[in-house]
């Protein structure tokens, strides 16, 4: 069995873990997403203010993706968005069922772990910490630098990020992704958001020290394209905004979409600085939306999870494999 957790949210975990899924007999995966939680925007925002709930909403995209194939219907349900103007539109199914989860059994991971087994979900989903969190953000916006509070705001402000921080600032580790962590044989970093889906990992103190700690391979999986929050990055930049805000991260690979990258040279060095080898494949959709094609990011990455020696080098368990990314 090889253990893999994947961090993130929204769209691009979605990607992840559905090519996870689409992968998950033929290599035998336990797979565990950990979400973050800070979403303020659209449904999972309103049920945040006013229920006091974590955010919702990236919980259960996690848990759609990860549906078992005989509850396509459920897992479509939990997506299915209340259309109008009255007090239920714009919330979705999903987003309901698991705020009345968390209220009724007091305690999110349990609120999750029930809501998995109505949809035989093929992995566990975890919040990445039990307290709802904020992000606040320096923006560099026409030449001033301001501060931008909350996800969705960050996420739309068009400018430079300059830093990126969580509010708590030391918010407690969710106990059961730590544990996760801390057996795991491949952690997978994005694609999503940089900066408000993925780089908040790297900002809880107990997680980050657990990420440290393990003896996993790491795999960072790039965006195909910048977002309004990384106008201007290039995918060079986004690998080194990881190092920027977490310096003793080593990755054993970076995978990216061949023709979004173009010229490879900046991204191999960026991921050499990394000690990472970069792997170049085409998992883009065949459109001109930049999405991740889950079928074409699971043919990507089943040679290289599948690869003998599922531990790092870096540890202290090397379970016969003395080469870092061999893939």
């Amino acid at each position: 069995m090889i253990r893999v957790v994947a961090f993130g949210g929204g769209h691009g975990l979605s990607a992840s873990l559905r090519a996870l899924r689409a992968m998950r007999d033929d290599l035998k995966l336990d797979i565990t997403a950990v979400v973050t939680v800070a979403d303020d925007g659209g449904s999972s925002g309103r049920l945040r203010a006013e229920r006091g709930s974590l955010p919702p909403g990236d919980l259960r995209q996690a848990l759609a993706a990860l549906a078992g194939d005989e509850q396509a219907l459920t897992a479509e349900l939990l997506q299915h968005r209340f259309a109008g103007v009255d007090p239920l539109a714009g919330h979705t199914v999903g987003n309901l069922m698991l705020v009345g989860l968390m209220e009724l059994l007091g305690d999110p991971v349990a609120a999750l772990d029930h809501a998995a087994g109505l949809v035989d979900a093929c992995g566990r989903v975890l919040p990445m910490t039990r307290t709802a969190l904020e992000i606040e953000a320096q923006v560099l916006v026409d030449g001033e630098v301001v501060t931008v509070r909350g996800q969705h705001e960050v996420a739309v402000t068009p400018g430079d990020v300059r830093e990126v921080r969580l509010l708590p600032v030391s918010p407690p580790a969710c106990a059961e992704v730590l544990e996760a962590v801390g057996v795991a044989d491949w952690l997978v970093f994005g694609p999503g958001s940089w900066f408000t889906s993925v780089i908040p990992h790297l900002l809880v103190p107990e997680l980050r020290r657990a990420i440290v700690a393990s003896d996993a391979r790491r795999l960072v999986a790039l965006n195909l394209a910048a977002e309004k929050e990384t106008a201007g990055l290039s995918h060079a930049d986004h690998l080194a905004a990881l190092m920027s805000y977490m310096p003793e991260l080593r990755v054993d690979v970076v995978l990216a979409d061949d023709r979004a990258v173009g010229d490879p040279g900046p991204v191999e060095r960026a991921a050499a600085a990394l000690g990472a080898r970069l792997v170049l494949a085409p998992v883009a959709v065949d459109e001109d939306t930049p999405r991740h094609d889950p079928a074409a990011l699971a043919a990507a990455l089943q040679p290289i999870l599948g690869s003998p020696g599922a531990r790092s080098t870096r540890g202290g368990r090397h379970d016969g494999d003395d080469s870092r990314g061999q893939g």
